[in-house]
């Protein structure tokens, strides 16, 4: 089902907000991993604010849908959109990264609130979403699981034993996302470690595969709602390339993997926002054209 122009506006308006609060938590803790958090932003605020089936006065309720962060690094949006939803106090982020804190690089999830699963280590969220999909699968649980990977995750094996898992138990309960992003640490994924034809390669690890502007939230809300639909009977797992820009939204960054962590000083804090406004007014713009 479509997005209503008044939703997609909606959307927007609270992605805008959390890329405000990434940057500015950036600021706060002197650096950060910036380029892959802006990057799966979009795909933050449409879970949190469309999908998610969760409860933050019952954060471990149990028949809540799960949501895993495989890239851990994208933490640094993970903890604004966390306390933004209100499952914990917006104060923790001003102490993100900085000794004795709570919200550390990668998030704990016996630290903070909300977090299924501790990641950052590369690798293993794919494998970790195969158990929470069949333990429901088992149970007879309803909840859906969502597992979010970086393209230069994809480097690490582990992803395609959890692929080859999903698969076998025709786990479509579980939807993977894969913020194709195209950069990682040293380079361009294809210079480091090629994945082309990524799409062709779920497709024969035996996905239900689409790639999408995992930047345009319409496009990214029109895969999920078709991965939903598809989840109720046991069949082909779903994958969602999201075809993304590492930096989305601060335009002097964008499309670099020099800023995959890098920290900001008050005129480049003041200049990314102003960068920030004028996307936003963009994708407004866009919404307002396309939006039904």
């Amino acid at each position: 089902m479509a997005l209503s122009k008044q939703e997609w506006l909606a959307l927007e308006k609270k992605a805008h907000e959390l890329r405000k609060l990434t940057l500015q938590t950036v600021a706060w803790a002197g650096s950060g991993h910036i380029g892959g958090g802006m990057s799966i932003l979009d795909l933050l605020t449409v879970m949190y604010h469309k999908y998610l089936n969760i409860k933050v006065e019952d954060p471990k309720w149990e028949d809540r849908d799960r949501f895993i962060l495989s890239k851990g690094h994208a933490a640094i949006s993970y903890a604004p959109v966390l306390c933004d939803k209100g499952f914990n106090d917006v104060e923790m982020l001003k102490t993100f990264n900085l000794s004795g804190s709570k919200m550390g690089m990668h998030l704990d999830s016996n630290k903070v609130v909300g977090v299924d699963a501790s990641t950052g280590s590369l690798g293993h969220g794919v494998s970790i979403a195969a158990g929470t999909a069949l333990a429901a699968r088992i149970l007879g649980k309803d909840y859906l699981t969502y597992v979010a990977t970086g393209d230069g995750e994809l480097g690490e094996g582990s992803n395609w034993e959890g692929f080859m898992t999903l698969n076998h138990y025709k786990l479509s309960n579980c939807i993977v996302f894969i913020d194709r992003n195209h950069c990682m640490i040293d380079g361009n994924t294809e210079d480091v470690m090629k994945l082309e034809p990524l799409a062709d390669k779920m497709v024969a690890f035996g996905f239900n595969t689409v790639t999408v502007d995992g930047n345009n939230i319409s496009a990214l809300c029109e895969a999920i709602d078709a991965a939903v639909a598809r989840s109720k009977e046991p069949c082909a797992p779903s994958c969602i390339i999201m075809d993304t820009k590492k930096g989305a939204g601060i335009k002097t960054i964008e499309g670099d993997y020099l800023w995959h962590y890098g920290g900001i000083d008050d005129a480049m804090f003041e200049k990314f926002n102003n960068e920030l406004d004028e996307d936003y007014k963009v994708r407004c713009e866009r919404a307002e054209k396309e939006g039904e």
